[in-house]
């Protein structure tokens, strides 16, 4: 300060301090900032010197505990002892020790990620983006596909963690992709091989699976996700990236499960075009792709039993009743089953999903069902005989007039189903119900016949919209008239 001004008190009087201090500082020669002593001292007595070996003890014994825990439960033990605002003190104290004399914490090693050597992938589930088909809920999954060094990845819909669905989700990004990587990496899929009869079928075919693509397979360590970290985050960026596509296209639902799995392909692609440059670089370690793919779907030899059912990966599907007693070829894929007879396709229904459900099409039991309508009632399976609302209604309409007859008469309507067309017959029924003839006689096979034999477009609605007058606008917008403007 001296060399800058005439002497110390001005100088001083310009910094704002007293002459006396201004000295200390320069015969210091330290800034004020640090002449700052670290306080080594406690302001008051802790709370917690008494009970802290009992904390740590147990702090010791279970890592995992929290202070919050521990403080609610001195709280139990002690009443009145400990207030609500100490709190933050245990915290700081319980922090403190863990960092000086806990034990150490688990180090997550950064990986050196080398190009054509390693893939991941696993199943996120997708519910939380409330997707939804022609305005129903779609619960489903997507098998998600990541190259650790380029990180392009490929996304397949799937209902479950199943073999069929990693087979042919793996499968499918190989050959999207045009290359096979050295190594595959994934969780430890308990939840396919619970899917499962037995781990030992699952690992056969996952291990014929990788030899196939001449795949080296890995798995994580039990409760270590971080192990498969990078599909992991990209579970985490993919979800975010269709929940602002799906805010840029203005809603989450549409069509058909096509037009979704085109808005999947759309989002990949985009996001993929930004890894071009390192893809390229990945490709040229990758391996050929074998000549073909392998068959993704499984297949037993089942017995049709008495009731027309057959039992395929623990849920029932119907067959026709001309199979009973015949044995077929059942054939699952990630999302259908085909039932094989004589080596030609005789059924294909969507697949279960879940365990111990089932499918049942009146179709395929109804001549039966109409030679014996006293087994109707109490058809384990009844709800499924109920293809629309309006036959359940017609149902309970029935059983109400005339319960005696009521299982006769709708199995009358529901063998018309089968023969004249579904849609057609739920049609009829509700241009009946419609006109009120529900009553005592008048729902009958007889009646929906004459509706059906007028040849009506039963499918069609009449609505009759009224011209719309534009004078409303102009008093909402004011006189927006070329005059007015002029």
């Amino acid at each position: 300060m001296s060399k800058t001004e005439k002497n110390q008190e001005i100088a001083a009087a310009k910094a704002g301090m007293d002459p006396k201090t201004a000295r200390k500082y320069i015969e210091d020669g330290r800034l004020p900032g640090e002449q700052i002593r670290d306080r080594t001292w406690r302001t008051r007595d802790d709370p917690f010197v008494e009970v802290w070996e009992g904390i740590r003890e147990q702090v010791d014994a279970n890592p995992g505990l929290e202070a919050k825990t521990l403080f609610e439960a001195l709280q139990r033990q002690q009443p009145g002892r400990f207030a609500d605002g100490q709190l933050r003190t245990l915290q700081r104290r319980l922090k403190h020790w863990r960092a000086t004399e806990g034990p150490g914490r688990e180090v997550f090693f950064a990986q050196r990620h080398v190009a054509g050597r390693l893939c991941q992938s696993d199943f996120t589930h997708m519910t939380e983006l409330a997707i939804t088909i022609g305005g129903q809920s779609f619960p489903h999954m997507l098998y998600h596909f990541v190259l650790t060094y380029s990180n392009w990845e490929s996304a397949t819909l799937c209902f479950s963690e199943s073999f069929e669905a990693l087979s042919e989700g793996l499968q499918n990004a190989l050959w999207e992709l045009g290359g096979v990587p050295q190594q595959h990496r994934s969780d430890r899929m308990s939840t396919a091989v619970n899917n499962m009869s037995e781990a030992k079928e699952f690992t056969l075919r996952y291990e014929a699976l990788l030899r196939h693509y001449k795949l080296e397979g890995q798995k994580i360590q039990t409760g270590k996700a971080n192990e498969n970290g990078d599909v992991e985050q990209r579970h985490h960026r993919l979800k975010r990236a269709v929940d602002q596509a799906l805010l840029l296209r203005g809603n989450r639902d549409f069509g058909s499960t096509d037009q979704y799995k085109a808005f999947l392909r759309a989002l990949l692609q985009q996001l993929n075009a930004g890894r071009r440059e390192r893809l390229g670089t990945e490709m040229q370690y990758l391996r050929a792709l074998p000549e073909r793919r392998l068959e993704s779907m499984k297949k037993e030899k089942v017995r049709v039993d008495s009731g027309s059912l057959i039992y395929v990966d623990r849920n029932a599907y119907s067959v026709h009743s001309r199979l009973i007693g015949e044995r077929v070829e059942a054939r699952l894929s990630a999302d259908h089953v085909e039932v094989w007879y004589a080596g030609k396709l005789v059924e294909r229904v969507p697949r279960l999903r879940g365990r111990g459900k089932h499918r049942v099409d009146y179709r395929h039991i109804i001549d039966w069902l109409v030679r014996k309508p006293g087994a109707f009632e109490s058809y384990r399976y009844r709800e499924e005989l109920f293809p629309t609302s309006r036959f359940r209604m017609a149902w309970d309409a029935l059983t109400e007039l005339s319960p005696q007859s009521a299982s006769k008469r709708y199995l009358a309507l529901l063998e018309m189903a089968a023969k004249d067309g579904e849609a057609r017959v739920d049609a009829a029924l509700g241009h009946l119900m419609e006109q009120g003839e529900i009553g005592e006689g008048k729902l009958t096979k007889e009646a929906v016949r004459a509706v059906l034999d007028e040849d009506r477009p039963l499918l069609a609605t009449d609505v009759d919209v009224a011209a719309v007058s534009l004078a409303g606008f102009d008093e909402l917008l004011g006189d927006t008239s070329l005059e007015a403007r002029q």
